[in-house]
């Protein structure tokens, strides 16, 4: 599969779409996801041209990989969402149901959530 440069994160990158941002450097972008699935839900990615996070660690260096996940945690608490705690969540093809094909986190927080897996070891 080969990279889509026109998916909604690439046009976010490339300055085509506005989003309220977060926090922005050389390599990572994190902005307020329009779509809250918690009170607070914001959106890590990198700046590269990476369809999921299977191909973000296979061609990215160890260094800008620690960095990523690095200001992740750094954005979280900006966010304060270690306050009572957060989840980290990305979806990686279609049957985890990745909606836009580059590699992003999603920090949510703010609310209790239900856990992924009940106790019968299915996930809901």
């Amino acid at each position: 599969m080969i990279y889509d440069s026109n998916n909604v994160f690439a046009k976010i990158i490339r300055g085509e779409i506005t989003v309220q941002k977060i926090y922005e450097d050389e390599n990572i972008l994190a902005f307020h996801d329009i779509s809250k699935a918690a009170p607070i839900h914001a959106l890590v990615i990198p700046k590269g041209e990476f369809k999921n996070f299977s191909d973000f660690v296979a061609k990215e260096t160890s260094e800008k990989i620690s960095n990523f996940f690095k200001k992740v945690s750094e954005i979280a608490a900006l966010l304060e969402a270690d306050k009572s705690g957060f989840r980290l969540i990305s979806n990686i093809g279609s049957d985890a149901h990745q909606t836009v094909p580059h590699f992003h986190v999603h920090i949510l927080a703010g609310k209790k959530m239900g856990s992924l897996i009940s106790s019968d070891n299915q996930l809901r």
